[in-house]
């Protein structure tokens, strides 16, 4: 019997952030290849950096990505602090605790709504999904302008903050204009807990495996800006290790540089990591908005259901940006003196995807030498092609369509990082 063999290529993945594409390749019925590719251009951050000073990098690393540049400040400035030995001021701390928030808010609300609502509900994208159900999209978009707000007022614009300082901000926001927010962050928290309710309503494909989750873990707090990285099989770093148990390399049919673990096990990032890691330290609202779903044990298995994550979260992130306005009084010292040093800077952070680690190598005219940023994306290109590879054999005899739309709503799963899209894609299926 001749052999044979199918190839489903996505050639142009939508709905997410980015120009990406996906090839799986059937040998006799069996999976043989697996290839997530990134086309797009790369950028070369890394190197635009080098010659600069610190602070000069916190601005250019928030242009990285129009929907996450907080993360990209906080990792570099938690980094750049510990290396010079700066002290900020507590309320400083919390200040950035909310401006994260304001991501996660933005974000998360982002994703849940307008790009991957959709899949579930039969739409090819969030603009026909608004003719039928538009009082959901309102409810996401306001969720959404409300993270926004906020993390204008604390970075000075929405897009591209510009406040952030090594030692703290070039200015500490007025109380009266963080009370301004609250009335509007009580409905969003009614909101949120409406979006948990529903987005466990929505019904995933059928898919059970068991990742490795990886996130930071703090003794205190929800992991966010500061702890230490762990897995859900016993790894423990410090925040500024991470290249102790992982590694990046050149893959083919990608311009981005994929991560790996050293023993080479994928592993997961983003809010179902951090959920299922950390769920002891979740907002008390958002605890028992999980605990209601009854989906603690699927969230982990099934990676579908990682909209269910994003929105535990999305009203963790509001409830406790809550509590912060509530307890905020100016900082005494919104701004730490500091002096550069030579050495390595370097620290993780939990971006709105998972974990993003930056790492700096500071010369001792204290401009920057070298430089080497991990976003989450590099990081889960492994685990979503492990998971198109186990997933693949369960849908290669639905339809054309069909098989389509569920490729594409796993890799949409992880919200990968490569900009967003409205058009939906081809998957071709070629048999020889």
């Amino acid at each position: 019997m001749p052999d044979t063999e199918v190839r489903y290529e996505v050639k142009q993945l939508t709905r997410v952030e980015g120009e990406g594409s996906l090839l799986l390749r059937v040998h006799d019925g069996k999976v043989a290849e697996v290839q997530l590719g990134i086309f797009e251009a790369p950028r070369y951050f890394e190197r635009l950096v080098v010659g600069r000073t610190p602070d000069e990098v916190i601005d250019i690393v928030a242009r990285i990505c129009g929907i996450c540049p907080v993360a990209y400040q906080m990792s570099a400035v938690h980094g750049f602090e510990r290396l010079f030995g700066v002290e900020v001021d507590p309320v400083v701390r919390r200040l950035r605790r909310l401006f994260y928030c304001g991501e996660w808010i933005e974000s998360h609300a982002l994703h849940i709504y307008l790009l991957h609502a959709p899949d579930f509900l039969g739409y090819p994208s969030a603009l026909e999904l608004a003719g039928d159900h538009p009082d959901v999209v309102k409810r996401g978009l306001r969720i959404k302008k409300l993270g926004n707000r906020l993390v204008g007022l604390l970075g000075g614009r929405p897009i591209h903050p510009i406040s952030v300082r090594v030692g703290g901000w070039s200015r500490a926001p007025r109380r009266a204009d963080l009370d301004a927010l609250r009335g509007d962050l009580e409905i969003a928290i009614g909101d949120a807990q409406e979006t948990v309710r529903w987005a466990a309503s929505l019904v995933p494909p059928e898919y059970t495996r068991e990742p490795r989750l990886v996130s930071l873990r703090h003794p205190d707090e929800y992991p966010m800006n500061d702890g230490r990285i762990i897995s859900s099989d016993g790894l423990d770093l410090d925040p500024g290790d991470w290249r102790d148990a992982f590694h990046e390399r050149q893959v083919p049919w990608s311009n981005a540089l994929q991560a790996s673990a050293d023993d080479g096990v994928p592993y997961l990032l983003g809010p179902t990591a951090r959920v299922v890691l950390a769920a002891d330290q979740l907002h008390p609202l958002a605890a028992e908005a999980l605990r209601a779903t009854g989906l603690g044990d699927e969230l982990r298995t099934n990676v579908f259901r990682s909209i269910v994550s994003r929105s535990v979260e999305l009203l963790h992130a509001l409830a406790e940006a809550a509590e912060i306005i509530d307890d905020y009084r100016p900082p005494a010292v919104p701004l730490a003196a500091w002096e550069p040093r030579a050495g390595v800077a370097a620290w993780a952070t939990e971006a709105p995807r998972g974990l993003l680690f930056h790492r700096y190598l500071v010369g001792d005219d204290g401009l920057i030498e070298h430089a080497q940023i991990v976003p989450p994306t590099s990081q889960n290109q492994a685990a979503i092609e492990h998971d198109l590879l186990q997933f693949a054999p369960g849908v290669m005899e639905l339809p054309h369509m069909d098989a389509t739309h569920q490729f594409e709503q796993l890799v949409r799963s992880y919200d990968p990082c490569i900009s967003c899209a409205t058009h939906f894609l081809d998957l071709q299926v070629e048999h020889s």
